[in-house]
This record gives structure tokens, C-alpha cells and sequence, in this order.
């Protein structure tokens, strides 16, 4: 009896926990939302009805005056600065209803990143991964700190591309290969020495599966590793195999010590139609191959028309370069991707 009793309090206990964590869940959200509201109508009528985005000094001394005043009147959070972000705010978000739908899901701490963005593209990118991905604030800064948007391989299309993929995440929750699939990936936290094999960076990427996939991005699960092909009682081995429920494919990855070779492009599909042919189900969409080398050449890439075939050629960083190096290698290859099909769409068909 006192063993009943015992077990029907533990369940009641849990039923009304999870009654009050989800309660306050709610609250917090519902809390961040109207502050986050709060803080757009205080940025707006300072732009609007003050600023008018003109006389900046007289504006400075405008927003010193009113953090003054605020503050005395509230106490601690309503500084200068706090001002300005509040005016950066509503310039980055006019349309108050698409906030309000954002700041249902992210934080005011998440939004204090995300408004320091220029590029409203760039912005949208990282506003829509952010949700997907669920990232907490510290995430999301090692995401911008990593240049994640320039390494993608969206930022190489378009504008109208990268618009139409993002619209189609944020309406259909459709996830497009190019906003996962990068170029370079980053796998510092390998921690692999000056010398290495193929071996060891495959050793290395398992011994930090969790990392890796955190790199590859949202929605990969490890299936396998040195995944067996029997074709023509020959025996083949992909260095690793995933799955993205996201995109609802097999990927698979090679991993390459040097430089990209045409060979490796052969290779691929192979194993990507034997993939297609014996484990792709019936739903899925048809697999995609990763080949990760050290380096690549550009112009072979293209020529071979690699991505006609579903494989993406990335290269990897063992190390991280300086940030202004990083910078301008990712800016350097944007330019360069979107002078090159701007070149092919001017050619006389």
C-alpha cells in the first residue's frame, strides 16, 4: 500500500513539474517578447519622431540626455548603448510584425548579435538557421565568428538564389544543399598534428563526432565508417556515410590528403549510384557525395560539372587562419563564384 502510495506521489510530482517548467517556459517567452517589442517602439520613435536620420550630433546629445533621464526614472538598462541597439533595432526589423514572429523564437540576446549585420541577406540567413538549429546565443557567436555564411555554399549563388532559398525555409521549412553544404570546413578542434594520413584525420573526425557534426550543420546522424561496396566482386569503401533527415539523403565523404584530382569526381559517382541503387529508400531524395581535400582548383571543378552529379569539393582547415585571412580568402571566392555565373549567363546560347 505505502509502495502505491509512494509511486502514485513520484508520478504526480512529475505531471505537475512538467505542468510548471512548460508554464514557465511560456512566461519567459511570452516576457521576451515584450521586452524585445518594447525596445523596437522605444528604437522607433527615436528614429522617427527625433533622429529623423539627420543631425548627428544634435542626435548624440539627444540619446545621452534620454539615458539620463531613463535611468533615473528605472535604474540600470536603459544606457546609451542600450538606446542605441534599440534604434538599430527598428532599422533592421521596420516591419513589426515579422519581429514579433522572430522574437518568438529567439532571445533579445540572440537579436543584440543579429542586428549588428549589414546585409539584410546575410541577416536572414543567420535569423533562419538560428531557429532551425536551435542555436543558444554562445553558438550563434561562434557561428558569425567563423564566417558560417561566407563558407556556405549560398553565398557563392545569386542574390534572387539566396533569397528564394531562404524564403523557402522560413515558408515551407524546405532545406535547400546550399545552406548546409561549405566551403572551407573548419575542423580545428581536430587537434591533429603537423604530419598526418588519411587514417588519421578519419580517426580524428570520430574521436569528435560531435563537433563535426556541429560543422557539417543541422540535421546529420554518423551511419557509418569505411562503409563496404561490393560491386563486380570488387570491394569499395566510402571513408564515411551520413544521413540528413533534413534534406532526407545519404551523404557520403571522402577525405583526401592533397589537392582535388578529376579522378576522384569517377569515384564518387560510383558510389553514389551503388548508394542510390541498393540503400536509398523510397522517399528519400537521391544521395550526395562531400569530397574533402586539402586544396582544389577551381577551373577543374567547374569543368568537370560536379555538382550536375550531386558532389560537392570542399576544402578543409586543420588550422584556423587569422580572421582578416580567413576574411578575405571567403570574400575573394564570393566575388569570384558570382562573376562566374554572371560570365555564363552573358554567353550566346
Amino acid at each position: 500500500m505505502s509502495n502505491d502510495l509512494s509511486q502514485l506521489s513520484d508520478l504526480l510530482f512529475q505531471e505537475i513539474r512538467q505542468l510548471i517548467d512548460a508554464a514557465k517556459q511560456r512566461a519567459a517567452v511570452a516576457i521576451n517578447a515584450e521586452i524585445t517589442l518594447l525596445y523596437w517602439q522605444v528604437g522607433k520613435r527615436i528614429q522617427t519622431e527625433i533622429l529623423q536620420g539627420q543631425r548627428a550630433e544634435y542626435g548624440k546629445q539627444v540619446l545621452l540626455n534620454l539615458s539620463q533621464a531613463l535611468t533615473q526614472a528605472y535604474g540600470k538598462g536603459w544606457g546609451e548603448r542600450q538606446l542605441h541597439y534599440c534604434v538599430v533595432l527598428s532599422d533592421a526589423f521596420p516591419d513589426r510584425e515579422i519581429l514579433q514572429t522572430v522574437c518568438a523564437k529567439l532571445s533579445w540576446s540572440h537579436l543584440k548579435l543579429l542586428i549588428g549585420i549589414e546585409d539584410h541577406l546575410k541577416r536572414d540567413f543567420y535569423i533562419e538557421i538560428t531557429q532551425l538549429e536551435q542555436w543558444s546565443v554562445r553558438q550563434l557567436q561562434e557561428r558569425l565568428n567563423s564566417m558560417l555564411f561566407e563558407r556556405t555554399a549560398l553565398s557563392r549563388k545569386p542574390e534572387d538564389t539566396i533569397r528564394h532559398d531562404l524564403d523557402q525555409l522560413r515558408h515551407d521549412q524546405q532545406l535547400s544543399p546550399t545552406l548546409l553544404l561549405k566551403d572551407p570546413y573548419i575542423l580545428d578542434f581536430l587537434d591533429l598534428s603537423d604530419r598526418y594520413l588519411e587514417t588519421d584525420l578519419e580517426d580524428a573526425i570520430l574521436r569528435e563526432i560531435e563537433q563535426f557534426l556541429l560543422e557539417l550543420g543541422a540535421g546529420f546522424t554518423f551511419v557509418a565508417r569505411q562503409k563496404r561496396l561490393q560491386i563486380d566482386n570488387d570491394d569499395f569503401y566510402i571513408d564515411l556515410l551520413f544521413y540528413n533527415r533534413k534534406l532526407k539523403r545519404l551523404v557520403a565523404i571522402e577525405l583526401k590528403l592533397g589537392n582535388f584530382r578529376p579522378e576522384y569526381k569517377s569515384q564518387m559517382e560510383l558510389y553514389l549510384r551503388w548508394l542510390a541503387k541498393y540503400d536509398q529508400e523510397s522517399d528519400e531524395q537521391p544521395p550526395l557525395g562531400i569530397i574533402l581535400c586539402a586544396g582544389k582548383k577551381q577551373e577543374q571543378i567547374e569543368l568537370l560539372e560536379l555538382d550536375k552529379s550531386g558532389i560537392h569539393v570542399a576544402e578543409y582547415l586543420t588550422v584556423l587562419p587569422p580572421k582578416e585571412v580567413l576574411q578575405n580568402k571567403l570574400h575573394d571566392a564570393i566575388v569570384s563564384a558570382r562573376q562566374r555565373l554572371q560570365a555564363s549567363k552573358d554567353e550566346p546560347s
